[in-house]
């Protein structure tokens, strides 16, 4: 990346023996203070915000590099070979949520980045894929704002470069979203958590749906929550100008999908333990896996949206072949 994309080329001293302007970026991202950052690379601090503001606006150019749409072709292997999952989901490409990041806003504007806890915060949009990889992002919203609106916005502006599917494709989506276009959200007012079947009552159909669709959306929330987790600056925010406040979420995005190239880092991922975003504007966790699971053999092509279905009815023709495959 600094080969690449230049980030060693801009120094006070002139050139340097070693590219600390990107170190020192990434460090403070990781949790590291600026008074910290001064005494480890030995620099004042308005050199260390300066350089951290240069390399930051790099990564965050990188974006369209490292946060790519995801591939709408193929049927993913986390759908493809699983008994729970297919052929019910094989037109679903992705994850949609949103997750609150710590935002350091003071005065009047701060009430206006009031999450759901009464912190400040940031409402961050991602789409994600089933390998945990961020595929697309939208940083700027404040903590106020509802998760549909963001969506809203991101599909409306064009300039937003929302990365839709082709048609018979879509996304998963939580209840706060519209069960509508290329989202395709749980039933409301339905259990959605294994946890919940010792609740009496409900539509067993729906339920089986909702159990199916929690636990492969849940890659949305344990992406957030390793991204989370790996750069702690989003849970504690530096005092920056709001601009470059809103650019760090895309940034670690960048960084995080950088590293997860690497299936070392995956693997130590795993190890680690993927944990849940405790953040995310919903509060779904982690589903098991559905006793009810049957393998169903081969694709069927009648399980993506046929072009003359609204998602309301694909969604219901969905549940009544998990019933019927469970019942079978």
């Amino acid at each position: 990346m600094t080969e690449r994309f230049g980030l060693g080329e801009h120094h006070v001293d002139g050139p340097p023996k070693d590219p600390y302007d990107l170190s020192a970026c990434v460090a403070i991202v990781r949790g590291m203070a600026n008074r910290d950052a001064q005494e480890t690379w030995q620099r004042s601090g308005s050199t260390i915000s300066k350089y951290f503001g240069i390399v930051l606006e790099a990564i965050f150019n990188m974006s369209g590099e490292y946060i790519r749409p995801p591939d709408m072709t193929n049927v993913h292997h986390t759908i493809r070979y699983s008994n729970r999952f297919f052929p019910y989901f094989q037109g679903c490409v992705g994850a949609i949520d949103g997750t609150h990041v710590s935002a350091c806003v003071g005065g009047a504007r701060a009430d206006k980045f009031r999450g759901r806890k009464g912190d400040t915060t940031w409402n961050v949009m991602a789409a994600c894929d089933f390998d945990l990889k961020f595929t697309y992002m939208l940083s700027g919203w404040e903590g106020s704002a509802h998760d549909a609106r963001v969506l809203e916005h991101a599909i409306s502006e064009p300039q937003n470069s929302f990365p839709f599917p082709p048609p018979g494709k879509y996304y998963l989506v939580d209840s706060g979203y519209a069960n509508r276009g290329c989202f395709l959200a749980p039933y409301r007012g339905t259990n959605y958590h294994l946890r919940d079947r010792r609740r009496l009552g409900g539509d067993r159909k729906k339920e089986q749906f909702n159990y199916r669709h929690a636990s492969l959306r849940n890659a949305i929330e344990r992406t957030f929550g390793i991204w989370k987790r790996r750069f702690p600056i989003l849970r504690s925010m530096h005092q920056f100008p709001l601009d470059k406040q809103a650019m760090i979420p895309v940034a670690c995005a960048v960084l995080h999908n950088f590293i997860r190239m690497d299936p070392a880092s995956v693997a130590q991922d795993h190890v680690s333990g993927d944990e849940d975003d405790d953040d995310a504007s919903s509060e779904d966790d982690s589903v098991d896996a559905d006793p009810d699971g049957v393998d169903v053999g081969e694709s069927s092509s009648h399980l993506n949206i046929p072009q003359d279905m609204d998602m309301g009815a694909f969604r219901d023709y969905v549940t009544n072949c998990i019933h019927e495959g469970s019942s079978g």
